[in-house]
């Protein structure tokens, strides 16, 4: 029968004791003092069991473990500040029956665990073995005492062996717990073993690292020492003056003090230079201090170009570069008469709005070379980053300037002109929105003082012009707002004429190495490739056709010889152009009946908009297609209720509505369509539809409608009408709040079209339909006779009639 005793007891925080074992024990829980006090002098023992989790101040019985040591008191010492400091010393494991809580402190009924007696071969070759494994673990283990190893090897009990080793391991509290829950020897001695073996293996790695870093310190030290001594040697040898560092530490010094840096710049570089001055050349903030000065002192800081201001000069520059854009011209020359009066004038900012190709980002090379300043064109198409704009923090590794400070460096001015292009192109994603940080640098009273992220000082931009190109308008509204907009429209028939004569032909000319009479193009061979090869508002994919003869030009001169010379004309242009691609004027031989000639604005140009009507028996439905969305969906839909109450004057039978279904279709359904503009048309569609009478097919319309018949004003008027006079058309119908518009465009449009001004849809189908409207009687009882039809026809089927 297990031996039982009730002793105090004295929860452990962070330690278990082994029997044997003498360990410092510093106690200042109330409960563990008390426990302390009520040791009989007597046995003079105490129960010490490890507690579950350390950090619980009041552990209960579930808070502890069973298993722990009976120890005696060897010295007992209260301190100062109340703690009592205590030597104990281990004697053999118990278990805790019982645990009872007295109040003021643990008491506990224990039962001593007797260990097996266990004395054969197997148990001796495993002390052994441990004996042997600690040496060779305090070799590794500087913090255990080398006494200790003869010690352990004295030993001959394998009960006290085992728990001797195990009060001597640096393992976890959980691993050293279960070694003194473990009677049995030998499986405790093995136990020993294994944690030994596991400790060794990760000391060893440790001492590999610490080795490893030790001898990576050395050589760097080493590297060090030998650079210096070889500064040493260079000195004497007079090979650097004063020594290759100080030389250049010098240079930077000279730069800043003949650099005209703004006082902030000069300030910032002297406490980076001071920085420098204390830094190790071998360290890595070294080299970063000294690319920071290095862009701080390239930078133009008060370096002007002169700028041109001969308007004649000027003038005649961008005449020779562009052909038409006059609106353009007139306000770079506005802007140079003013900074020639003033002196100086703050950039302005400039977006150039326009279809593809027709020379938005040429024209800022020429503006260029009118004022006389630098040329930077930064291509934004694509940019996602903020930190393309403003630079990165100096704190990132391979930071560097945005492209806006990268640009003044490789100019070497302060007042260049920067050409921003396809700035509605940029996104924006995780990593910011370029466009928010464009608004300072767009901004002519913010951009004095532009800080990059990079640099970290003001930077005056305010001399800079900046010009930016975009094909359309879809722009946050803040950025819009900070500048001029000048939209250019596609060029006509003659310009495109004029600027193929002048510009591209000989281009192509001397892209393909023809001299000016080996290669020669009629006008009318011009005008035909404009007309049924490039239907487009600029000139990009008129350059390629040229090119296109021009190579098929060089290959047939080569094959007959010197001396040859080739002409392309109407004839025998589609021998070198291909089979036509564009059909050129109306798109109907015939006057048609629910057929109307529309007129669109995208972004590449204007369009012609067929719009097609059908009627078909039916219940009133209204049926619309052409992947059109909800704006001009709308639109047919206010078309139609306007037709509906006007039928008796427009010659339609109110009863036509409830008998008949009308399928509007707008072609080219592969193309989104959007917009009220095409309400006159959409409105001209379904009353020659529902009259039978056909639309004049040399008539094209624009405008939006209200359900009272007024036709309202519209957008993008020049392009549509370029492409209503690309389209053969003879006649325009505009709103009459659109006649102001007509200022704005070319006088050739203005005589090739005839264009019209209309308020009302009256005016609309006056001039559309090809016969006159005639209105029909209707009297109150054809109403009722409807009305009363109606309502049959609801009773008998339990349907109403529907009309959309």
């Amino acid at each position: 029968m297990p031996k039982t005793k009730n002793l105090p007891v004295l929860p452990l925080r962070d330690i278990v004791v082994f029997p044997d074992m003498v360990a410092p024990l510093f106690v200042g829980r109330d409960k563990s003092v008390r426990a302390l006090e009520m040791i009989e002098e007597a046995d003079n023992e105490i129960m010490l069991v490890a507690q579950l989790d350390a950090a619980i101040d009041d552990p209960g019985s579930d808070d502890v473990h069973e298993t722990g040591t009976i120890a005696t008191i060897l010295q007992l010492l209260k301190l100062p500040d109340g703690t009592v400091k205590v030597l104990v010393e281990g004697k053999t494991r118990a278990r805790v029956a019982e645990l009872i809580d007295r109040g003021d402190y643990f008491e506990a009924e224990v039962e001593i665990l007797d260990e097996p007696e266990t004395d054969n071969s197997d148990v001796q070759a495993l002390m052994r073995a441990v004996q042997e494994q600690f040496e060779n673990y305090v070799k590794l283990n500087r913090k255990i005492p080398p006494e200790s190893v003869g010690t352990i090897a004295a030993m001959t009990d394998a009960g006290r062996l085992a728990d001797s080793v195990a009060s001597n391991l640096s393992v976890k509290l959980s691993d050293k717990q279960e070694l003194l829950e473990l009677t049995d020897v030998k499986e405790r001695l093995e136990k020993v073993f294994a944690l030994m073996e596991s400790e060794m293996g990760m000391l060893q790695m440790e001492r590999k690292i610490k080795n490893r870093v030790k001898r990576q310190m050395e050589k760097t030290q080493r590297e060090y020492y030998l650079n210096e001594q070889m500064k040493a040697i260079q000195r004497e040898l007079g090979e650097q003056g004063e020594g290759g560092e100080r030389d250049e530490l010098a240079e930077l010094e000279t730069r800043i003090k003949e650099t005209p840096l703004s006082e902030e710049a000069r300030n910032k570089a002297d406490a980076e230079m001071k920085k420098l001055r204390q830094m190790s050349p071998m360290s890595a903030e070294s080299t970063v201090v000294r690319n920071y000065l290095d862009w701080l002192l390239a930078l133009p800081w008060g370096t002007r170009k002169d700028i041109e201001t001969d308007l004649v000069k000027a003038e005649h520059q961008l005449d020779d570069d562009h052909y038409g854009l006059e609106k353009v011209k007139e306000r770079i020359l506005e802007y140079l008469a003013v900074q020639k009066r003033t002196g100086k004038m703050k950039g302005p900012i400039l977006c150039l709005v326009g279809p593809p190709g027709v020379g938005k980002t040429s024209l800022g090379r020429s503006i260029a070379e009118a004022t006389g300043r630098d040329f930077v064109r930064v291509s934004l198409g694509g940019v996602r980053d903020e930190s393309e704009i403003r630079g990165h923090r100096r704190t990132y590794i391979g930071s560097m300037p945005g492209r806006i400070i990268q640009s003044l460096k490789k100019v070497k001015s302060g007042n260049p002109l920067f050409l921003l292009d396809e700035i509605d192109k940029m996104g924006m994603d995780h990593r910011g929105d370029p466009a928010s940080a464009l608004l300072e640098v767009l901004d002519p009273e913010q951009n004095s003082t532009f800080n990059d992220h990079y640099m970290e000082v003001d930077y005056d931009l305010s001399d800079v012009m900046f010009v930016t190109t975009a094909n359309s308008l879809n722009m946050p509204q803040p950025l819009l707002d900070r500048m001029e907009i000048i939209r250019i429209a596609g060029y006509t028939e003659d310009e495109k004429l004029e600027i193929t004569k002048r510009h591209l032909i000989p281009q192509v000319r001397e892209d393909h190495g023809l001299g000016e009479d080996e290669f020669v193009v009629t006008d009318q061979a011009i005008r035909d490739l404009i007309r049924y090869y490039s239907r487009e508002a600029g000139v990009r994919s008129l350059k390629r056709e040229i090119a296109r003869l021009a190579r098929k030009a060089v290959r047939k001169l080569a094959e007959q010889g010197d001396g040859a010379t080739l002409t392309v004309t109407p004839e025998n242009l589609g021998e070198f152009a291909g089979v036509r691609k564009f059909r050129y004027g109306l798109a109907d031989e015939t006057d048609q009946v629910g057929a109307v000639t529309g007129l669109a604005w995208t972004e590449t140009g204007g369009d012609l908009l067929t719009i097609e009507a059908v009627k078909m028996p039916g219940r009133g439905n209204m049926k619309v297609t052409g992947n059109l969305r909800d704006v001009m969906k709308e639109s047919i839909q206010a078309a139609n209720s306007l037709v509906r109450s006007r039928s008796v004057m427009l010659g339609i039978k109110p009863t036509v509505f409830n008998t008949t279904d009308i399928h509007v279709h707008v072609p080219d359904g592969a193309t989104p369509k959007d917009g009220p503009s095409a309400g006159i048309a959409m409105t001209t569609a379904i009353v020659s539809l529902l009259t039978g009478n056909p639309v004049d097919r040399e008539v094209a319309m624009t405008g939006e409608v209200s359900l009272r018949g007024k036709v309202l004003p519209i957008g993008g008027l020049k392009e549509k009408l370029l492409a209503a006079l690309r389209g053969g058309i003879k006649t325009v119908l505009i709103p009459e709040e659109n006649e102001k518009d007509l200022d704005e465009i070319p006088e050739n449009v203005k005589t090739g079209l005839k264009i019209v001004p209309v308020s009302d849809i009256n005016e609309v189908l006056e001039i559309a339909l090809t016969r006159p409207l005639t209105p029909i009687e209707w009297s109150e009882a054809d109403e009722a006779a409807l009305h009363a039809s109606l309502s049959g026809q609801g009773s008998g089927t339990g349907d109403q009639p529907r009309a959309h």
